[in-house]
């Protein structure tokens, strides 16, 4: 097997007593589109944020494509390519959907000083408009970004984090608020990115889960209980005992 693109070890973050992220350890491979799933307060937004750099860790070593990422921020993560959607994502709602790219390709591209200049490049919204032909929004490119649909918006921000071409993309909760056709519309491109970068998806929608994942690690109480494909997880008594149940046996 390859050297995992992202290990977690040994992750410990705590609030006063309590214990959000509690020794968690598993890995990422490249290429593979890995599910992080566990009921509320499981401690999975804890745990994102100190793989992205918005918390760090009280102990536990975070290593990425061979670097020990434990101590830095953010911004360095990003340049790296360990992306988090809202690390960059801020949609501006006055702008078209095409200037809130070329604002994300202006972060990308230091000495560009505003805006307009990433706008008037003529190669940056050639590229623009490339993405947002892969994320389904090429219709909207001169649509405010405040008058799109919910799912157009979540569109609009995979795109913008696209923007950062991650090696990692973290995608946290992609389908939340979503309508059915709207979900079906986020899966599709989600089965679409696999072939292109490696993703980590928190979700709450198991059936979407099970459809997309290559592998699916589960967190209960800060501690992963499990981290095998879905096959695995959807016959594993701990799993079945602490989280899923009916709902995992429901799944077709």
């Amino acid at each position: 097997m390859a050297e995992p693109l992202l290990r977690v070890e040994g992750l410990v973050k705590r609030f006063g007593a309590l214990a959000a992220t509690d020794g968690a350890s598993f890995e990422v491979q490249p290429g593979e589109l890995h599910a992080l799933i566990g009921p509320n307060g499981a401690g999975k937004t804890t745990l994102i944020h100190q793989i992205s750099g918005a918390l760090r860790p009280d102990a536990g070593r975070i290593e990425f494509a061979g670097q020990d990422l434990s101590h830095t921020g953010m911004a360095a993560r990003v340049r790296a390519g360990l992306v988090r959607s809202y690390q960059i994502t801020s949609v501006f709602k006055r702008l078209s959907t095409l200037d809130n790219l070329c604002l994300a390709m202006q972060a990308r591209r230091p000495g560009v000083a505003f805006w307009r200049a990433a706008a008037s490049d003529g190669a940056a919204r050639d590229e623009a408009m490339a993405l947002l032909g892969r994320v389904g929004l090429a219709a909207r490119a001169e649509q405010a970004a405040g008058s799109l649909a919910h799912g157009e918006q979540r569109q609009l921000e995979l795109g913008l984090a696209l923007a950062a071409r991650p090696r990692l993309l973290l995608l946290d909760e992609p389908l939340a608020g979503m309508g059915s056709e709207e979900s079906a519309r986020m899966v599709e491109l989600l089965q679409a990115l696999r072939h292109e970068t490696t993703l980590l998806l928190v979700e709450h929608d198991m059936d979407a889960v099970f459809r997309l994942a290559d592998r699916i690690t589960t967190l209960v109480a800060g501690r992963v209980i499990a981290s095998d494909t879905p096959d695995a997880i959807r016959a594993h008594p701990e799993v079945l005992k602490a989280y899923l149940g009916d709902e995992l046996e429901a799944l077709p």
